[in-house]
């Protein structure tokens, strides 16, 4: 293992982001590997890198899907930290060589089938005992949301509360790329995350309702800082699954996110035409798959950041006790489209989702997060984090606020 040598694998929007950041701390980065599919992707991100920073990278063909080939190009580069920002159906085959390597892990996404639009953290927390064993940390979700959100949480718990009772997510990209219609992270991920079953934890269960496609999906005009009111739809998001199972007490927690009539528009054509689809046709003497084929068609959402103005806003309405007496924060970051791709060439939301991971190897290199076994970011200390978090990029304020209705 070389002190201060750190291997990415996934040369994406967020891959792109967390390489540049790790180059703009090289103090710490002091050897940075970017490994993809290909090798195009990470020579134009190692080009860029240094033009912006002088600073020189090493470039590597991975097939992610091969724990074989994932642990080789650990053992040769000898990490102190695997950086995982590739697809999340590769999370368990990039673990695996972690384990295999004795090296410590980090993702921003969890696992999800490549063949079934459903993800839980369930086959990832059943790496612990071997994670444990091997006196490894993996950390999963240390993304933004989930991640930062998961930080927020935590932060609220141990400075603010006793107990939280309530939790809402809000996400909001008020931004516009001047595009009919565009996804702002992996088409293929984004359109199976916001088609799938809506679900939220509600006193001590799930419960079930409809999809933000339906006629009867749950949605209200959230008022957000800088943004003003935008409509907000209830949808399912990862870290509602650890949240609900780590925070002491919680009784409720949903995740809300925008969506314009525009967007939803074109989702509904998609849906309604099948070329969401992820099971295979014939077509022309071959097979294809819908959803691939769309992925084809619509901008590389790396493509979007030259010409995207306005920002994101995320944070976390905390509601809890102290000493007895009810109170509610507001916990959240405002992020720059035009500011981020001065800074790194690259969007606001690939920039909210690449720079925690960078933060997230930061913190485990330097001792601040340490232990054996699968954590979730709620499980860490959030201060060191949210602290380093702030001078890279993304800080967050913290504002007394009202809780949101239990019925909306």
């Amino acid at each position: 293992m070389a002190e201060g040598t750190v291997l990415i694998i996934g040369a994406g929007g967020v891959g792109s982001v967390t390489a540049h950041k790790c180059a703009m701390n090289d103090g710490v980065f002091k050897k940075i590997h970017l490994a993809s599919r290909s090798i195009a992707k990470p020579n134009a991100i190692k080009n860029s890198i240094k033009v912006r920073t002088g600073v020189d990278i090493d470039t590597h063909i991975v097939d992610a899907d091969e724990v074989s080939q994932v642990a080789g190009l650990i053992e040769k580069v000898a990490p102190e930290v695997v950086i995982n920002v590739a697809l999340p159906y590769q999370d368990l085959a990039i673990m695996e060589a972690c384990l295999t390597a004795k090296v410590p892990y980090i993702d921003t996404a969890n696992y999800e089938h490549k063949d079934k639009a459903h993800f839980e953290y369930k086959q990832q927390w059943a790496f612990h005992d071997r994670y444990r064993k091997a006196g490894i940390l993996a950390v999963l979700g240390a993304g933004f949301d989930p991640g930062v959100t998961n930080a927020y949480c935590a932060y609220a718990l141990k400075h603010y509360f006793d107990t939280i009772r309530f939790v809402d997510i809000v996400d909001a990209n008020a931004g516009s790329h001047e595009k009919a219609f565009a996804t702002n992270f992996n088409p293929e991920l984004n359109l199976r995350e916001v088609t799938q079953a809506v679900r939220h934890f509600d006193n001590g269960k799930w419960v079930e309702t409809p999809a933000i496609l339906e006629k009867d999906s749950i949605h209200f005009a959230f008022d957000y800082p800088f943004a003003g009111p935008r409509e907000s739809y209830l949808l399912f998001h990862e870290e509602l699954e650890s949240l609900a199972k780590h925070l002491p007490g919680l009784e409720r927690i949903r995740f809300w996110m925008t969506f314009s009539e525009n967007y939803l528009t074109h989702l509904r054509v998609i849906r309604n035409i099948g070329i969401d689809s992820i099971e295979p046709i014939d077509f022309q003497g071959q097979k294809i798959v819908p959803m691939e084929f769309l992925k084809a068609l619509l901008p590389d959402p790396a493509s979007l950041a030259a010409n995207y103005s306005g920002k994101t806003v995320i944070g976390c309405i905390v509601t809890g006790l102290k000493d007895g007496q009810e109170s509610t924060k507001f916990i959240y970051n405002i992020c720059d489209h035009a500011e981020t791709f001065k800074e790194v060439g690259s969007q606001a939301v690939s920039y909210t989702a690449g720079v925690p991971p960078m933060v997230a190897a930061m913190m485990v290199m330097q001792g601040k997060w340490a232990g054996a076994g699968v954590y979730n970011v709620e499980q860490l200390d959030p201060d060191p984090f949210l602290q380093s978090l702030s001078v890279n990029g993304l800080p967050h304020e913290v504002i007394d606020y009202h809780p949101l209705p239990a019925k909306i």
